[in-house]
Parts: C-alpha cells; structure tokens; sequence
C-alpha cells in the first residue's frame, strides 16, 4: 500500500474523556488497513483472527483483505495544569526509506490538535514513549531558508528515554545494527531536541506530576515505556508499541514484527496487563483503531477484553 493511499482515509473527530481530575483527548491522524495480519502479528494464526472476526472486524482486522487496520494517534492530557503530548506521529516530508508507508509523508497532525484547541507553544511535555519513526515525527519542523529541524513545541520538556538516545544515537555509532532510517530518525527528530536544550532522559522511572509517571517496559526497543495515570480512583496506562492488535491480549507471547527483543517485548506486555486487569486500568495503546482504549481481564493463559472506551466529543 502507498503512503498517499493510507492518508486517503478518513479520521474520527478528536475525542476526549475524563479520569478523575486528568483530562485525556485523542487525536487519530490516520486509521485504515496497513499490513497483512500475520505481517504485523507473525506470531499469530489465521484461526485467531479468524475465530474473533466478530469483534476484530471492521475497526481492527479487514477479513476481505486480510490486512489488520491500524491507526496513527497521540494522546494528549490535561494534568496539573499543564499540557502534555504523547508521541508525536510520523512528522511531514521525513526521509523514511525502509518505512514506505511513512516515506515523505503528508498529514494534518497539527490541524488535528488545533482542532482539540491545542497549538504549539501550549505543549509543556512531549513524552516519546519510545523512538520509532510514527512516535517522533513531529518533535521537530522544518522552517527557514535552510530548512532546519527545529522544535515543534517550543516551550515543551521532551522527555526521551535514555537508553532509546544510545540505541538510536551517534553515542552507538549509528551502524551498530541499525538501518539506514533510524539514523535519519535521529538527526531529524531527536539531535535538534539536543541542540536546543529540550530533551530530558531518563531512566529507572520518571514522575511527571502527582498524577503521571513514567514506567520502562523494554523489548519493543530498548528504551520502551509506559506511561501510568492514577487520579482518584481512575486508573490508566499508555502503553505505546506494547499492543499493536487486540490479538495480543488473547496470546501476549505474540509479538509485533517491529519488537527488537522478542522476549523482553512479551515478559514486558504480560506484566503490564497483569497490572492492568487487576486493578482495571484502562489500556491505551498508540496504533489501536476503533475506540482506541480498553478495559482488559484476565481470562486463561491470556487476556480478554472487558469493554471498550467511551468519549464525549472534545
């Protein structure tokens, strides 16, 4: 599939919902069929996907096409005051080449959070819960005669984990087993963030505010993380690139095809959906489509799902 025909497909308006005194709004850039279902989930059966069509299709598997329908989202959260934005997509006119569908791409990400009533200059932390190029792209813009990166929220911390900035970074010599793209990611999306003094690692755990801290969960790469919101009795936890597809609560030992440490990635997704069930926190995955957010339990070996998520329109 182009690029241009995944950005033809239409996006649901900006939804928000509250959990105790934390506003939470999505923002979906795109949503539509990405890549085959077992492409995406290779650890996955046909009969998986076959036998939970019911509930799988249409928001998140085309049985037709057999390709699992994916979305670009951030979350962004009203907290304590302040502004901050979960991941930031693909980013506009990047040089994506092992990535053909994100490959100069063209999207509204801004026009999306200015539709919620959120601009630039109101962002006070960009969270990148891990360094993939559909998390970062929009960290930084290109402005000027020279067309330099430079950061797209100007007064926002960006907090960077710190072992994803040595994965990815020029500290690991950049051709230590990475592609050609994570090098771009880099020097597009995470050196101009260096440069200008805004980027924040961290490592073990980091606290946002009295409500937000933010977790490791390593294996999808090095550095991945969770972010948990607890607000009264509200519970919640955004999860990134833990979940690609609502068939991974079913077998969480099943992997995406983008996990670095296969293993990690699934001792990572059981304990985090152990945690999740138990004290029912809301799952909010970056790339699921339909509602976008879960409640999980526990069910077998596995997980099932409790209930979708329910918005008011932001």
């Amino acid at each position: 599939m182009k690029s241009e025909d995944a950005q033809s497909e239409n996006v649901q308006d900006v939804q928000s919902l509250v959990l105790g005194d934390v506003e939470v709004i999505r923002v979906v850039e795109w949503q539509g069929p990405l890549l085959p279902a077992r492409g995406l989930v290779p650890g996955s059966t046909t009969e998986t996907w076959r036998n939970n069509e019911d509930w799988l299709a249409p928001d998140h598997w085309e049985p037709h096409t057999d390709r699992a329908v994916s979305a670009l989202q951030s979350w962004v959260l009203r907290s304590g005051g302040r502004t901050v934005l979960v991941d930031t997509g693909v980013g506009n006119g990047r040089e994506r080449p092992d990535s053909p569908h994100f490959h100069h791409w063209q999207g509204d990400f801004l026009g999306r959070l200015a539709q919620a009533g959120i601009h630039p200059e109101d962002v006070d932390v960009v969270v990148n819960t891990h360094l993939h190029v559909d998390h970062v792209g929009w960290n930084t813009t290109s402005a000027g005669a020279e067309g330099e990166w430079t950061p797209t929220f100007p007064n926002a911390e960006y907090l960077i984990p710190a072992a994803d900035d040595f994965h990815y970074g020029p500290d690991n010599g950049y051709g230590n087993g990475l592609r050609e793209e994570d090098r771009l990611l880099y020097e597009d999306s995470i050196a101009p963030i260096h440069r200008a003094g805004r980027a924040v690692l961290w490592e073990g755990a980091h606290r946002i505010d009295d409500h937000l801290t933010l977790e490791p969960a390593p294996g999808h790469t090095p550095g991945s993380s969770v972010l948990r919101l607890t607000s009264g009795t509200d519970r919640a936890v955004f999860v990134g690139d833990l979940l690609h597809s609502p068939v991974q609560l079913l077998h969480p030992s099943c992997n995406s095809c983008f996990c670095l440490d296969e293993d990690q990635a699934a001792a990572s997704r059981r304990r985090i959906l152990e945690r999740s069930a138990a004290e029912r926190e809301l799952v909010l995955p970056a790339h699921l489509g339909g509602a976008g957010a879960m409640e999980v339990r526990k069910e077998g070996d596995g997980f099932a799902l409790e209930r979708w998520a329910v918005y008011d329109k932001a």
